[in-house]
């Protein structure tokens, strides 16, 4: 460890020497990138290596209130550029949408974890990502697929109300964790999406541990990237843990695969499946078919996209509901006007093709999205060349990433923006969340690299929130709180997960 040490320092050492002698030989004008932090070489970048997003973040807005809407940061080798500024966003994302539609030359670990970039959200702007998204919104995001899986929501829906009852009516429960239920009720409903099973209690939770087991990783795999022929000799075993986790992955999904792929061979099961639709499917410029590593990478994003994310964002929606009973009761006045009266009679499911009445639940799904984005990053983007944004360069070789949250706060577009206030989106009814015409918020990102599942997103969101809430009276327990402070893990959640107080509705 001492040479490893005294390795790094003289490096240093001679960054510096460098960067002194250059800055005072060179008299042409530098690079116009945006302004920033000073950089020292190596230590800078160990010290931004080592933080997660939640330390960048308040970082970050300081660093914004210094310097304006849109800051560099040296981060290893190249300048990692964020943008808080909606205007600015919206001219990049939208108005230049091909040229800010690539993603970075990926790190090593990246590499590894999306089989050379054979992914929706790690592919380069080209023939392998329009073929792959397409598959995806063709396939399994058409309004007609979507609904082909209308019966499993139901069944899933179903599952998650017998779970919340029953440990609502556990001895000694006052209340509820619910985040555990959310995120069973997701991974179900998205594995049935992905490989056609209601796949029992230990897989499910199979699946769940080695992704969780990666995310969790993430910190400890970052500092891999930096100098990576080096690292592998002196963090060797760091290196061996990653691709552990990887194997256990392929583990995990590759018999789910192949046995759906032995069903669809046997004509067992009719329904298409998301595994089904890339047993099928040519990559044009390579002219071959998916490999199983390349499938297993595209099963974990659908489900990694599906899960986390909406669970994370039922879970702050209904924290709302709980701490502002107000809102809920306009909800389920809502449904009771739609449904027909008091009497509830058979009509215990709010079902899907109704929900475009409900005018104020969808507002309410919206000011969710808007006050807790479960990501406050979207994916980095690149640019496919050397472009000026605000009257600075964006080079080519740089990464590109936006601040979601603080665009979502900004209180030049929101009145009270911290404030949990639905009725705001009644004032828009045509509110466009894909921000074509105009960027006030963008959770689910913007422009071409879009995520592509949001219209699934929000018909989730809609159908489960509707139904907690129709079903059950949410209440925060005796003596406690609805605390809505937040951490960093994949996406940002509750620093306390919601407790809370659950009664049938009468």
């Amino acid at each position: 460890m001492e040479t490893w040490f005294i390795a790094v320092l003289s490096l240093c050492i001679i960054f510096l020497i460098r960067a002194t002698f250059s800055s005072l030989t060179n008299n042409k004008p530098t690079v116009n990138l945006p302004p920033g932090p000073p950089h020292i070489p190596i230590i800078t970048t160990l010290s931004w290596l080592r933080k997660s997003f939640s330390q960048l973040e308040p970082v970050l807005k300081t660093l914004h209130a210094k310097h304006g809407p849109i800051i560099t940061l040296k981060i290893i080798s190249r300048p990692s550029i964020f943008i808080a500024d909606h205007s600015i966003a919206h001219h990049a994302l939208i108005q230049n949408s091909s040229i800010f539609s690539d993603r970075p030359k990926p790190f090593p670990t990246s590499i590894i974890m999306s089989c050379n970039q054979h992914t929706i959200s790690s592919a380069f702007y080209g023939a392998t990502w329009r073929t792959l998204r397409r598959n995806l919104a063709s396939e399994m995001l058409h309004p007609s697929k979507i609904k082909s899986f209308s019966e499993i929501r139901k069944w899933v829906l179903d599952t998650l109300i017998i779970r919340l009852k029953s440990a609502s009516e556990s001895e000694y429960a006052d209340s509820v964790t619910v985040i555990p239920h959310f995120k069973y009720a997701m991974f179900c409903l998205l594995v049935f999406m992905c490989f056609g099973e209601r796949i029992n209690h230990e897989k499910i939770n199979d699946i769940d541990r080695v992704q969780r087991s990666f995310l969790l990783s993430i910190s400890k795999i970052n500092i891999l990237n930096f100098w990576p022929k080096v690292t592998r000799i002196l963090l060797h075993k760091r290196w061996e843990e990653f691709l552990k986790l990887r194997k256990d992955q392929e583990d995990v999904l590759l018999p789910l695969i192949r046995a759906r792929k032995q069903a669809k061979e046997s004509r067992l099961n009719n329904l298409n499946t998301y595994v089904d639709t890339l047993l099928e499917l040519e990559l044009p410029e390579e002219k071959r078919k998916l490999n199983e590593e390349e499938m297993v990478s595209l099963c974990l994003e659908f489900l990694g996209a599906g899960t986390d994310t909406t669970s994370t964002a039922l879970q702050w929606i209904m924290a709302n509901l709980v701490k502002y009973p107000d809102v809920q009761r306009r909800i389920v006045e809502e449904i009771r006007d739609v449904m027909g009266g008091d009497d509830k009679g058979e009509k215990k499911e709010v079902k899907e093709e109704d929900l475009h009445k409900f005018q104020y639940l969808k507002c309410v799904i919206l000011e969710g999205l808007r006050r807790h984005p479960p990501g406050h990053f979207v994916l980095p983007h690149a640019v496919t060349e050397d472009v000026v944004l605000n009257g600075y360069l964006v080079p080519k070789t740089g990464v590109v990433n936006f601040l979601v949250a603080q665009m979502g706060w900004d209180s030049r577009v929101w009145e009270d923006p911290m404030e949990f206030k639905p009725e705001r989106f009644l004032k828009d009814e045509t509110f466009d969340i894909t921000g074509k015409k105009e960027i006030k918020m963008m959770p689910f990102g913007a422009g071409r690299r879009i995520c592509p599942g949001y219209t699934l997103a929000l018909l989730h969101l809609e159908y489960f929130v509707a139904n907690l809430v129709w079903n059950f009276d949410w209440k925060v327990p005796e003596g406690g709180d609805v605390d809505l402070s937040e951490t960093s893990e994949f996406t940002v959640v509750m620093t306390n997960p919601l407790k809370a107080h659950i009664s049938l509705r009468m």
